[in-house]
């Protein structure tokens, strides 16, 4: 390349940036580089992400396109930059520009962020002009998906465009060189949005930073407090009051659920848990998420905010609101989903004065509108490094590259019945919802209608075809069915390791391990215990746990005592280790198993746990969903017990072999007789299903010449598990996939949906 010096060569190139950048500083980033480098030109956002022209020395100018990647600021996250050449046009001088019209609608709104370093200082400096402001935001922090109506990412366009911004404000906004520059939240005291507090119906509401005093004051006293955040209202006590935490459970009516704390800083929150270094770079990232720990023996909290667990779920402040409360507040409170039970976070005022009413003491609200709802992200570390159990708010709507052409037709998945998601494609790009939940009322339903129209308005986005599970009964086939689109079943196990695949860019077909509690087989069987092999496009059922029956149907899911009492007689025992179930209920159980009748036959996994958990002496009835399953887990171990004895038993001729765990429950009911300790039985469970998983793994490589394995499926949030399948597998040279980016539960399955009816598609128009 001819250098300025030599030949002064003037050029002129338009150069598309695409990928998370808007909203995050990109303009005054470019227009930095552009005066620094002596060009003149242009740059904009509009529907396909940001425009940029820029003319002058040939050097310069194509130094800035190759500089675009290296310095971006920390939000950004860009996916592909093209150049063109253009004839010269002469234009002095740099410009940032208004939003330009919409094209192919290839934007992506950028995840909401937690308050940056620089907005701290402010909040706390009694000298700047955002002391103490509970809004305080800028391009590199603050609301986005949360407050954004549709694209392109402008002021206007978002719920702060019913705060007009004052002088200084707007100096900043209009300044390519300020570092709020269109931060579209941008506000202060004065032109901003503003907090009140209100405490019963007959008193006048508080407002301000005596609101923010009156909230401190009373959670220090033991009261509760809903307080409207990024994404919707918690429910806040403080964590170190054991009667304010019952109060709390028994007001929201969640008996055993664990509840997530928030901690002033690390140091709080190594008074609860062990905080690892990947936990504590997840926590200071900012997305903010919860992250699941390991609870100290002697941890500084009332005991009833995780009962049964070895984990307790913590996060860090990502609002100035909530830095300003516990700083003047106790300094680790329970910060919990301001909700009924299984219904959606609240997000307006008047809905969480509606329905937390009867729970709350007083309500910290503000006046800036919640346009889109999101939970808290959920993570565990497992095998080293972060695992996301629940996928919302720092992560939507970030979107998930998956193996198909970039011209792939839109598809429309609807995810499961129980932590639902809905993803939509965009070519060769996934969109995940934020977290949803169970669509088992008429609330949840309403934000799976809500969260699927946004997504389509803010990808500007018309499917092409919609993807369903095969269950019939689930709202969301049911919904797929309705919409008059072209329909793509997808089961449910292959939508598990479907995810998977795509979430680490594969497309070859591999060993598919699947376990979870229940999902539906091609002819309506239960299965969840599944060995497969997968691809993108289809799937064949290579092995399975042993069924089990479960008299009762779904209620041997709340009163897993049910499901031991099958596997028990199943194995040839007497029900003596269900002593405390009374006898009646007992008689009544075997009588059913006897005929058969409402006793359907299921392979899942996670029922496994259950029978486990119970005959460890878990006989209550599940509050939540996993739960036997969880506190099991934290009764085991570290690794390193010996395994109990199970069968493979061969399928007959081409059929799928059979993993019989009758010699396990033989074992341990014996052991149980013999007084074993239940930590010991926990333990040896899980290397038990650990080696399973790997001698299922060898049969499938020995028929099928495959060496990598997939991981998915709900049983794959127990780390132990994992981690310990993991390693025996790579140590017998598998390739073993684990899910990073989405949740191995549910809450990952639309991904898996969307991909595969992706590539069926791709591949009947000739594309692959």
């Amino acid at each position: 390349m001819a250098t300025a010096a030599a030949t002064g060569a003037r050029i002129r190139l338009r150069i598309r940036v695409r990928g998370v950048v808007q909203g995050v500083g990109f303009r005054p980033f470019v227009c930095r580089l552009a005066r620094a480098r002596g060009l003149d030109g242009f740059v904009l956002n509009d529907a396909d992400g940001v425009w940029i022209e820029v003319e002058g020395i040939e050097e310069n100018a194509r130094g800035l396109a190759s500089q675009l990647t290296t310095g971006a600021p920390p939000l950004a996250s860009i996916t592909e930059v093209e150049v063109e050449d253009l004839v010269l046009a002469g234009d002095p001088g740099f410009r940032v520009l208004e939003s330009g019209p919409a094209s192919s609608g290839r934007a992506v709104i950028p995840v909401d962020a937690a308050t940056c370093d620089a907005c701290l200082r402010e909040l706390f400096d009694p000298a700047d002009r955002r002391f103490r402001y509970p809004f305080v935001n800028c391009t590199d922090c603050g609301p986005r998906y949360t407050i954004v109506r549709e694209t392109p990412y402008d002021r206007k366009k978002t719920t702060m465009d019913a705060f007009a911004l004052c002088g200084p404000c707007l100096a900043e906004y209009e300044n390519p060189l300020d570092r709020r520059f269109h931060a579209e939240a941008n506000a202060c005291g004065a032109c901003g949005p503003s907090l009140k507090l209100i405490a019963g119906r007959a008193a006048s509401p508080v407002p301000g930073s005596a609101a923010l005093a009156a909230a401190a004051k009373l959670l220090t006293a033991g009261g509760i407090v809903a307080l409207k955040g990024l994404g919707g209202f918690h429910l806040a006590v403080n964590a170190h009051d054991a009667g304010a935490v019952e109060r709390l459970r028994s007001s929201k009516r969640r008996p055993s659920k664990p509840f997530a704390l928030m901690a002033r800083d690390l140091d709080v929150a190594r008074t609860v848990a062990d905080v690892s270094p990947e936990a504590e770079r997840t926590m200071l990232s900012p997305a903010r998420p919860i992250v699941l720990l390991s609870r100290r023996r002697q941890a500084e909290m009332a005991e009833g905010v995780a009962p049964g667990l070895s984990e307790v779920g913590v996060m860090l402040p990502y609002t100035p609101l909530h830095h300003l409360l516990l700083n003047d507040g106790p300094p680790l409170l329970v910060m919990t989903s301001g909700n009924l039970s299984e219904e959606p976070i609240a997000r307006r005022n008047d809905e969480a004065l509606e329905k937390l009413g009867g729970i709350a003491d007083a309500f910290l609200i503000h006046d800036r509108e919640i346009h889109t709802r999101t939970d808290d992200s959920v993570i565990r570390i497992v095998a080293g490094d972060p695992q996301l159990i629940r996928r919302s708010r720092g992560f939507v709507p970030e979107p998930i590259r998956i193996p198909v052409p970039p011209a792939s037709a839109s598809v429309l998945a609807a995810g499961a019945g129980l932590k639902n998601t809905v993803c939509l494609t965009r070519g060769d790009e996934a969109f995940l919802s934020p977290h949803i939940g169970d669509l088992e009322n008429p609330e949840a339903i309403r934000f799976f209608e809500e969260v699927t129209e946004k997504l389509k308005r803010l990808l500007s986005v018309d499917p092409a075809a919609v993807a369903h599970d095969l269950h019939p009964d689930y709202f969301s086939t049911r919904w797929a069915v309705a919409s008059g689109l072209p329909r793509q079943g997808v089961q449910h196990h292959h939508a598990h390791v479907a995810a998977c695949l795509a979430e680490h860019g594969r497309t070859e077909t591999a060993i598919g391990i699947a376990f979870d509690g229940t999902g539906c087989g091609p002819s309506g069987e239960l299965w969840g215990g599944e060995i497969l092999t997968a691809d993108l496009i289809d799937f064949r059922r290579a092995g399975h746990l042993r069924v089990l029956r479960l008299p009762g149907g779904e209620a041997a899911i709340r009163q897993p005592w049910r499901a031991a009492a099958g596997a028990l007689l199943d194995a040839g025992e007497a029900l003596e280790a269900l002593e405390d179930v009374p006898p009646d209920r007992l008689h009544a159980i075997r009588r059913m198993l006897e005929k058969n009748a409402r006793s359907p036959e299921a392979t899942g996994a996670g029922r496994w746990f259950d029978v486990v958990a119970v005959l460890c002496g878990f006989l209550g009835t599940t509050t939540y969903e996993g739960q036997a399953a969880a506190e099991l887990e934290a009764l085991a171990g570290p690794d390193g017990a010996d395994p109990y004895p199970f069968d493979l038993l061969a399928g007959d001729g081409e059929g799928p072999f059979e993993v019989d765990l009758r010699p396990m429950v033989r074992e341990i009911a014996s052991a149980r007789r013999a007084g074993a300790p239940v930590r010991d039985i926990a333990s040896r469970f899980h290397e038990t299903m650990a080696r399973v998983i790997l001698e299922s793994a060898r049969i499938v490589r020995k028929n099928a010449s495959l060496e990598t394995a997939v991981f998915s499926g709900g049983c794959f949030q127990n780390r132990t598990l994992t981690e310990r399948a993991k390693l025996l597998l790579e140590s017998d040279g598998f390739e073993v996939l684990i899910h990073r980016r989405v949740p191995a539960n549910d809450g990952g399955v639309s991904l898996g949906q969307a991909a595969v009816a992706a590539t069926r598609l791709a591949r009947r128009q000739g594309r692959i």
